[in-house]
Formats: structure tokens, C-alpha cells, sequence
């Protein structure tokens, strides 16, 4: 792996965050605006009410440059879980083990913090990124059709007891 340092909140993160996505599922998966509009808007919000001892962020960047970022929404964790959010891996930087590392990182908050279930919303074919959710404990736990961002999904919910 890289020389990664993880970091907390950082000046433009939230517009990194988005814009990773945004170019990420358009390209890949022919995404709309309404993607985009979604993840600025939430994790904008998510950002203003942010609770240190109950959410999480965590930044990876490589030689100064981003990398990649999670987030651990916790402000539901006593009725539904704590949420994982917006976890990425930029392109050039998949497959060096950056997405392991953010994930362990959640998780482990997770555990301090007193969370007692994490879960988190994808779709069918992020082969890659259910291969790390499953190895780190996450189990399938529902599927459904949608159509949302321009597009026809099998969405899934993963989740695992902390």
C-alpha cells in the first residue's frame, strides 16, 4: 500500500466527496445530476450537524492528494444502526488497499463509539467493494428494485451487529 494518512474533516472535502461520485457513477454507471445533487445536499447536511463522539469521517490521501473518504452517520444508531456513507476509493488509487483501511477505520469507530449495528445502502454489481464489505463482516440483508439517478438498481442493504 501507498504511504496513506487518514485524516478527519478538511477544508474542500465535501466538494471532493461529491465530485468523486459524481464523475465515478456517471462514468461507470450512467448516473444523473439528481446523484450528484443527493450526495452534495446530504453529505453537506450530515457535515453541519456533525457529532465527534457519534459520527465519523475519515479522509485517505496519498502524497498529499485525495484518495478516498468514508463517513459513519451515527445520528440513528440507537433506533436503526449507524450508517455508513460515501465510501470511495478514486480510481487510481483502488486495489492498493486504501478501501480496506477506510473500512476497518469505520468499523473500529463503531465499536468505541457504542454503535450496535452498522449498515449501509449500494447496488448489484460493485463486485469489488462487496468482496471488502463481506470480508470486514457485513452480510446481505435485503434487495430491491429501484429506479433512482437516471437508473434501473438492484439496491442492497448490508449490515453487521458491532
Amino acid at each position: 500500500m501507498d504511504n496513506v494518512t487518514l485524516s478527519g474533516y478538511v477544508p474542500g472535502v465535501i466538494g471532493r466527496i461529491t465530485e468523486l461520485h459524481a464523475t465515478y457513477y456517471h462514468e461507470h454507471w450512467g448516473f444523473d445530476v439528481s446523484f450528484e445533487t443527493q450526495v452534495a445536499r446530504e453529505s453537506a447536511e450530515f457535515m453541519r450537524r456533525f457529532q465527534k463522539n457519534t459520527d465519523g469521517l475519515w479522509v485517505a490521501s496519498t502524497a498529499g492528494r485525495f484518495a478516498g473518504a468514508v463517513a459513519v452517520d451515527g445520528r440513528k444508531a440507537r433506533q436503526e444502526g449507524a450508517r455508513l456513507r460515501w465510501f470511495i476509493v478514486a480510481p487510481e488509487y483502488q486495489g492498493r488497499g486504501i478501501g480496506t483501511l477506510l473500512l476497518k477505520e469505520a468499523v473500529a469507530f463503531c465499536r468505541r463509539a457504542g454503535h450496535r449495528r452498522l449498515y449501509l445502502w449500494t447496488f448489484e454489481g460493485l463486485d469489488a467493494a462487496r468482496g471488502l464489505y463481506e470480508r470486514e463482516g457485513f452480510r446481505l440483508c435485503k434487495e430491491r428494485e429501484v429506479r433512482q439517478w437516471g437508473s434501473r438498481l438492484k439496491e442492497q442493504r448490508f449490515e453487521m451487529l458491532l
